[in-house]
């Protein structure tokens, strides 16, 4: 797969490369103990350079999820605690893993609209349109609404982890998240190379908090289940 670079906030490249191993170890594809191929190989097969591979790896390691071994290799060291910027992303590929990149459709402030369940303590909210990938294969679309209480983000704000743009933007970070997981149907305004209003679909609600009583952020997202599958692991 190509690292995104369509986007001036996406995440640096070796950042993407770092969640990308560090979701195919949450998935099972590379194995506690597990020696990686030689770092000029991997490069190659992962279409990057040699400084960017080591840049990721050296990001892995001060996560406790490599080990480096002089004169033998590269060792995956798999932990129970998630340590990715994407670890609240359910969102697999049906082989597992895969990297999450987005592309932006739409971002408006606005009145928060009747059909909305209740969150955050505002009457508006940011309301952010998506499309969403893995390994460049498009797998949902998503709306997310962020409370105005702590704050408003405009499209050239927004990085490929909105956890991220939180963190750097608006200065908070989402801890916790609650997901309703049941089926559902594209929304009207899906991308015509996606899918159809009202085709069927795996559909999933978000409750985001921070460090508040109450959730600030709500998302709906559609995800096509032939490409796709929503995974939940108990540590």
């Amino acid at each position: 797969m190509a690292l995104s670079q369509q986007n001036a906030n996406a995440l640096p490249k070796y950042i993407q490369l770092s969640e990308l191993l560090i979701r195919d170890i949450d998935a099972g594809r590379l194995l506690d103990g597990e020696r990686l191929p030689p770092e000029r190989e991997m490069a190659q097969a992962l279409g990057t350079s040699i400084g960017t591979l080591r840049k990721a790896l050296a990001d892995l390691e001060s996560k406790g999820l490599l080990r480096r071994v002089q004169g033998s290799g590269n060792y995956i060291r798999k932990s129970a605690k998630a340590a990715g910027v994407y670890a609240m992303f359910r969102l697999e590929l049906l082989s597992g893993g895969g990297l999450p990149t987005a592309d932006i459709l739409s971002v408006e402030s606005q009145i928060k609209p009747s059909d909305l369940p209740p969150f955050g303590t505002s009457s508006r909210a940011t309301r952010i349109r998506r499309q969403r990938y893995l390994n460049d294969v498009a797998i949902a679309v998503e709306e997310i609404w962020l409370d105005a209480s702590v704050g408003e983000l405009s499209a050239d704000l927004l990085s490929d982890s909105l956890y991220q743009t939180y963190l750097k933007r608006l200065h908070f970070w989402i801890t916790r998240a609650e997901d309703r997981v049941s089926i559902g149907a594209l929304p009207d305004w899906t991308p015509s190379l996606f899918g159809s209003s009202g085709q069927p679909s795996g559909y999933i609600e978000r409750f985001s908090w921070s460090d508040q009583p109450h959730p600030i952020e709500f998302s709906r997202t559609w995800f096509d289940t032939a490409k796709a599958v929503y995974v939940q692991r108990l540590k």
